[in-house]
């Protein structure tokens, strides 16, 4: 299969992973231990494969154009997080819920925002370009933001445990390893061919990981039901927000169409699995974060599908020269 039709048809992949994983999770309860060990790793691997199709040294090249980088950095950064305050007045006042919606909605997507871009025919070449900006300023931008948004409550999430270790061994060493195998690769075709096709693998690593997540969190995902209608009330809001906000910015920026089409899936996409490992290192108190971190990537994932008709259909149609 190629990789074109594994991200064609990953939502659907993801569903069932998850679903199978509930399904064992339950049946077999006393393997849940063993899933979680095995999530780490997993969530190492997916996130190593993915950081590899993001290419580190075009993050020069995301500044020169300096009219679209201008609206994907005022989107991301200014204008969602404003959205994202008014999103959280949707849910329960519940610090691991509101946690959860923080984490995920606060970070733009660095990997399947190009496949639904390019899909919507949006300007390919930009989205690569904006990547690694989005991936180094989120992580930068991040914990500012959780510290204004949750106050005290911030000082007790970075003084879990096991954050500093998720974040060196999780993140940053599966960061450091992709940086250098594109460094390994060059300009070589042979070693460019390989690291090309470690794209593939990204999809398969997502499904095991949702799959491992749902086996091994059932409790967690039982006791979170009652509250499932809001957040899906707010990860709906936020979506059609966030579809709002690309819109005007790219009116107020004069993009053309393709660029537009970019910025509204680079607004509307979040980059889920990268903070996911921040909430499962949390202590059980906060288990439903995590959770949320979840349900918030699959209505995502739905979205995109309506989106990549909408988009190019209907909010942004290309333009018909005059005769």
């Amino acid at each position: 299969m190629t990789r074109d039709n594994l991200e064609r048809h990953q939502v659907w992949v993801y569903l069932a992973a998850i679903l199978l994983g509930l399904v064992i999770g339950s049946v077999a309860p006393g393997l849940a231990p063993m899933f979680e060990l095995l999530l780490w790793p997993g969530l190492a691997l997916l996130l190593y494969a993915t950081f590899t199709q993001v290419r580190l040294d075009q993050l020069p090249a995301a500044f020169r154009d300096r009219k679209f980088i201008s609206a994907a950095l005022l989107g991301n950064f200014i204008v969602l997080p404003v959205l994202v305050l008014g999103v959280l007045m949707l849910v329960p006042d519940v610090p691991a819920i509101r946690l959860g919606l923080l984490l995920v909605l606060l970070v733009p997507c660095t990997d399947w925002f190009i496949t639904f871009a390019h899909q919507a025919g949006g300007d390919l070449r930009r989205a690569i370009a904006i990547t690694p900006a989005l991936l180094v300023l989120q992580m930068l931008f991040l914990p500012i933001y959780l510290w204004l948004f949750m106050g005290e409550g911030f000082a007790e999430i970075v003084s879990a445990g096991r954050m500093v270790t998720v974040f060196a061994v999780v993140i940053i060493l599966p960061l450091v390893l992709a940086w250098l195998t594109e460094r390994w690769a060059g300009e070589k075709a042979r070693r460019a061919a390989m690291v090309e096709r470690i794209g593939l693998l990204p999809v398969p690593l997502l499904a095991l990981v949702l799959f491992l997540i749902g086996a091994s969190q059932v409790e967690a995902v039982l006791d979170s039901l009652p509250v499932m209608g809001d957040i899906l009330v707010a990860c709906v809001v936020f979506l059609i927000g966030a579809v709002i906000c690309g819109l005007v910015i790219g009116k107020a920026f004069r993009l053309p169409v393709p660029q537009a089409r970019t910025l509204v899936f680079t607004l509307t996409t979040r980059n889920s699995f990268v903070v996911l490992p921040f909430a499962l290192a949390l202590p059980a108190a906060w288990e439903m974060a995590a959770i949320v971190i979840v349900f918030q990537s699959l209505i995502e994932l739905f979205g995109m599908l309506a989106l990549l008709w909408l988009v190019p259909k209907k909010f942004l149609p290309p333009v018909r020269e005059s005769t």
